[in-house]
């Protein structure tokens, strides 16, 4: 690995913003040569994204290069001086040389043309070959990233598609034109564990079959040690660290990087202990090994749920009659009692948000019965429900989408406290809203801006601390840390159980990361194609999975130490559908028990269609 392929050289970027100029980026350099997985990793803010886009000359014209330079040397070994091309030259080489893998795959893709049309786009803009030629490798290169149905994905628009196929049709797309360097900015953040696994071994492979090169930004340490050759360590606009990875995790040496690896969430911590922790944090007070006992399963369950469903209907015909429907959740059962931590597991699709915002009542749901605290909930009116609300809260999947683009972020957590009228004005709210800024790690002053100058991980901590104000009794988190880096996540999760210990407040915990789930977890719900396939307590769970589903669940988390990278076999055959004629039924599932308060879907369960 002599030849580089890519050279950071003291590359300083700033931004002008409506409170002044604000430093991305402080001056940093790195390398990658060919054939090498770079992994640059950081928390949010750090300047990762900042980075990537920089190099692929897709910087807003907010950003102020202040110094440095970036060279690249293509595929004929010409070198080109990315930061003085043309905005033409720059699209030349995009695509072409260099091609980038985005984190959401939904806004990346268009919504509006079909699979096909957006893998031939590339190569017929490029010049490369002719129409019929550019299907033939589009085809192609939907094989190459393991996805079976070639003809059916081609002629379906992406939203059809569900989040792990579309991030395979992203890495074909890059790879269209076979560029020397991919980008993969958090390319597997939105996924659940078993579609992250294989994407992980696809990129892996793709790499080694071409000598490509990848710069692979995650904030997931898991993903580098499986993944990375080398890592570079980023705080607050600096690289702090560098090596291969195997000196990162076993002799890291800046303290960042030391606090980075010591708030890993890894599957098996908990393997002999009855009650959820919290993550130790390096200089922190708090005693960080105490147990968190709080959930009282002396008392009655809090919530009790009782045939839950939710179906979406799909019409068609003359008269848009209903002709199937979408069964996304049938018929579960669950309690939640005083003080626990519920999780619910599964992979994108299984149902899993839909039963969170059907208790919240934001979508049409149907029930045998719903009680919270003794009383029969679900036949109220939307009228009745509303004080509920107050005790029932949601922190949602994307902040972004939850938060107001035109209030600050000081009136978004004060709003609650206003509508309740637990306060009477915003000056007498301040002092509430200044406390929750800080208890999820963001400083006072940042009541003052819009939720477009934050990063991703920082807007998941305001939705978290709107959710707090009002102290709950039961809080929906809905992926509330899967956009977070590891060290915030640590934070934000011992911030919860703090929550929960002071306050009694029970949490659903929504989330397809294991290993966090079987920190923060007293039981766990395994949903599978709207059904709960096992629950039981998180020991039980983890330590003896009854069902084929949550055994490949646990099989898929990847593994936080480099030297210990094992070989996966994938079946890449499709889910079963959901999706059913109208009129059709469904039986209850039944279930047999696998231990004290463990229960197991009895009979086949079929994983495939």
């Amino acid at each position: 690995m002599t030849d580089t392929v890519l050279s950071v050289q003291q590359l300083d970027i700033r931004f002008k913003g409506r409170s002044g100029m604000s430093h991305a980026l402080k001056g940093i350099s790195f390398d990658i040569h060919a054939g090498e997985i770079v992994a640059v990793v950081g928390e949010s803010g750090s300047g990762k994204s900042v980075t990537s886009l920089a190099v692929m000359g897709l910087l807003p014209e907010t950003a102020i290069m202040a110094g440095g330079d970036i060279i690249y040397h293509d595929q004929k070994s010409t070198e080109h001086h990315l930061l003085k091309l043309t905005a033409e030259q720059q699209r030349k080489l995009r695509g072409r040389e260099m091609a980038m893998i985005f984190q959401e795959p939904m806004t990346s893709l268009n919504p509006v043309l079909k699979i096909g049309d957006q893998l031939t786009e590339a190569l017929r803009d490029h010049h490369l070959c002719s129409r019929k030629v550019a299907v033939e490798k589009a085809r192609e290169l939907l094989t190459r990233v393991r996805i079976a149905d070639v003809d059916r994905v081609m002629n379906s628009f992406p939203h059809s598609l569900s989040g792990g196929m579309r991030q395979r049709v992203m890495i074909a797309q890059a790879l269209t034109c076979s560029p020397k360097l991919l980008i993969a900015d958090e390319p597997t953040t939105a996924l659940d564990v078993t579609v992250q696994a294989r994407i992980l071994q696809i990129i892996k492979q793709l790499q080694c079959e071409s000598d490509m090169s990848v710069m692979f930004i995650t904030h997931d340490m898991g993903v580098v040690a499986e993944i990375a050759d080398r890592v570079v360590v980023m705080f607050r606009g600096e690289i702090v660290e560098q090596g291969s990875v195997e000196q990162i995790f076993s002799q890291p040496s800046h303290p960042y990087t030391k606090s980075l690896l010591a708030a890993i969430p890894r599957l098996g911590d908990m393997r002999n202990k009855s009650w959820p922790e919290r993550f130790p944090i390096p200089g922190e007070t708090v005693n960080a090994v105490q147990e968190q006992s709080t959930a009282r399963y002396d008392l009655p369950p809090l919530l009790d749920v009782r045939g839950l469903k939710v179906y979406y209907p799909i019409r068609g015909g003359l008269l848009s009659a209903i002709t199937h429907n979408v069964h996304a959740v049938e018929q579960i059962d669950f309690s939640l009692w005083p003080g626990e931590t519920l999780a619910i597991v599964g992979e994108s699709g299984c149902g899993k948000s839909t039963t969170g915002r059907a208790l919240m009542r934001l979508l049409k749901s149907e029930s045998e019965s719903i009680y919270f605290h003794g009383k029969e909930i679900s036949s109220l009116t939307d009228s009745e429900f509303h004080p509920l609300r107050r005790e029932i809260q949601m922190v949602f999947q994307d902040p972004y989408a939850s938060l107001n683009p035109r209030l600050t972020v000081g009136f978004t957590i004060a709003e609650p406290l206003l509508l309740h009228g637990l306060v009477k004005s915003l000056t007498e709210a301040e002092p509430q809203v200044h406390a929750l800024l800080k208890s999820v790690g963001l400083p006072t002053e940042y009541a003052s801006r819009y939720p477009h100058e934050f990063s991703g991980g920082q807007r998941q901590r305001i939705a978290i601390a709107r959710a707090m104000a009002l102290k709950p009794q039961i809080i929906i988190a809905d992926e509330a840390v899967s956009a977070l880096d590891v060290s915030v996540q640590a934070q934000v999760i011992n911030l919860m159980m703090d929550l929960q210990k002071s306050a009694g407040v029970s949490w659903i915990f929504i989330s397809h990361d294991m290993a966090v789930v079987e920190r923060i977890a007293n039981r766990v719900a395994v949903m599978y194609l709207g059904q709960i396939v096992e629950i039981g307590p998180r020991s039980a769970v983890f330590n003896h999975p009854a069902h084929p589903y949550t055994q490949r669940l646990l099989a898929s988390v990847p593994i936080a130490d480099p030297k210990n990278r094992p070989q996966r076999i994938f079946d890449d055959s499709e889910m079963s559908s959901p999706l059913r004629k109208a009129g059709i039924s469904v039986a209850k599932i039944p279930y047999r028990q696998a231990g004290p308060d463990h229960w197991v879907a009895d009979g086949l369960f079929p994983l495939t269609q």
